[in-house]
C-alpha cells in the first residue's frame, strides 16, 4: 500500500473510486455497492455476514485475522449477495489497527514517491512498530508559504498483509483501504464544523472536522466493565467537546453518532454526563435507510461503508 488518503475531485471520484466496499469489524463484514450514482445512502444496497467471536481482534502488536478463512468466507458471502460489477473495492477496517497523526511541515516534497520518506522519518519515533516495512499514507489538508499541514496514516505492514490477504482470498481485490472512523467522516457535510464519535466493541473514536481540516483524532481503548466503560466514553465525548468548543469558539450542538450500540442509549449517557452533554442532540452520522439491505445488518454502523462510497468529496478519500 502506497497510500490510503487522497482528495478527489468529486467530478472525478466515480472512476477513482471503485464502487463497492467492505467493513472488517469483530462482529462480522458488512458490504455496500453503490446502485447508481446518487450522493445518497438511500442510492446503496447492504448485505452482512456475522463473524465467530475472536475471529477478528484488531491491534498494531499482534496478528489481526485469528480465523483468516472465515474472515474471506464472510466477504465473499456479503459481497457475493451484493453482485458487485468489478472486482476492486475500498476496503475499511478497525481504527485500532492504524493509528492516524496530524503532522506539521515547513514543506512537503509534491511527488508521493518522495513525500512517502520524509513521513516515515517523522513517524519511527511515534509508534512502537517497524515503519520502513509498514503501510503509510498521506492527504495534503492545507499549505501555504509556510506551512503543510498533513493527514497521516500508518499500520503495521503484516496487519495490512493479512486484510489484503482476506480480500483476495474471497476473490476480489483491494483497491483502497481506509480506517473506519476516516470512511465514516466521509459521509458528514465537508462545509459543516462536525463533532463525531465511533464507538466500537473495544474503543471509540472521537473526531472534529472544519471544513478539510481535522481537528481531532482520538482513538481510546475502553475497559470491559460496563460501568468504567460508560465513564470513559463520557470523559471522552466531554474532552471532545471542549476542544471542539476551545478551537471553534462555539458549544457544539450536536454530536454525530456512528457505532454498534443502541444510539438512544448512547445518548442517554451523554445526557446524564454534565450539563454541557445534556445540551447536545445525538444524531446518528449515516441513519439506517428504508431499503437496500439485503440481509440483517444487526446493529453495525452503515456509515464506514457509506462514507467509503460517498461522492461529494469529503475530507479523506480513498486512493
Amino acid at each position: 500500500m502506497n497510500s490510503m488518503f487522497r482528495k478527489i475531485p468529486a467530478a472525478s471520484q466515480p472512476v477513482g473510486r471503485p464502487s463497492s466496499a467492505v467493513e472488517i469489524t469483530p462482529e462480522g463484514v458488512l458490504a455496500a455497492v453503490r446502485r447508481t450514482g446518487s450522493d445518497s445512502p438511500d442510492a446503496l444496497a447492504y448485505a452482512f455476514a456475522a463473524l465467530p467471536p475472536g475471529a477478528v481482534t484488531p491491534g498494531i502488536e499482534d496478528a489481526n485475522l485469528r480465523a483468516p478463512e472465515a474472515v474471506a468466507d464472510a466477504i465473499r458471502s456479503a459481497l457475493d449477495e451484493l453482485a458487485p460489477r468489478h472486482r476492486a473495492m475500498t476496503l475499511v477496517i478497525p481504527d485500532a489497527s492504524v493509528r492516524v497523526f496530524v503532522l506539521d511541515f515547513d514543506s512537503l516534497p509534491a511527488r508521493a514517491d518522495e513525500a512517502i520518506p520524509v513521513l516515515r522519518f517523522r513517524l519511527r519515533k511515534m509508534v512502537p512498530f517497524d515503519v520502513e516495512h509498514g503501510g503509510v499514507s498521506y492527504q495534503i489538508l492545507s499549505q501555504d508559504k509556510a506551512e503543510c499541514k498533513v493527514l497521516t496514516a500508518v499500520l503495521p505492514g503484516p496487519v495490512l498483509a493479512e486484510y489484503e490477504a482476506a480480500v483476495r482470498a474471497a476473490g476480489y481485490e483491494p483497491g483502497a483501504v481506509l480506517p473506519g472512523s476516516l470512511a465514516a467522516l466521509e459521509s458528514a457535510d465537508p462545509m459543516e464544523a462536525v463533532l463525531a464519535v465511533n464507538l466500537s466493541g473495544s474503543g471509540m473514536t472521537t473526531l472534529i472536522a472544519n471544513g478539510q481540516d481535522l481537528l481531532l483524532y482520538r482513538t481510546l481503548d475502553l475497559p470491559t466493565a460496563p460501568m468504567a466503560r460508560v465513564s470513559e466514553i463520557q470523559r471522552g465525548v466531554a474532552v471532545a467537546a471542549a476542544y471542539f468548543e476551545d478551537k471553534l469558539g462555539a458549544t457544539p450542538r450536536r454530536l454525530y453518532y456512528a457505532g454498534n450500540h443502541d444510539m438512544l442509549e448512547f445518548s442517554s449517557w451523554i445526557a446524564r454526563s454534565s450539563p454541557a452533554g445534556a445540551e447536545m442532540e445525538v444524531v446518528e452520522l449515516v441513519p439506517r435507510p428504508e431499503s437496500g439491505m439485503m440481509t440483517s445488518l444487526g446493529r453495525e454502523s452503515i456509515a464506514g461503508v457509506a462514507g467509503a462510497l460517498a461522492l461529494h468529496g469529503g475530507r479523506a478519500g480513498a486512493r
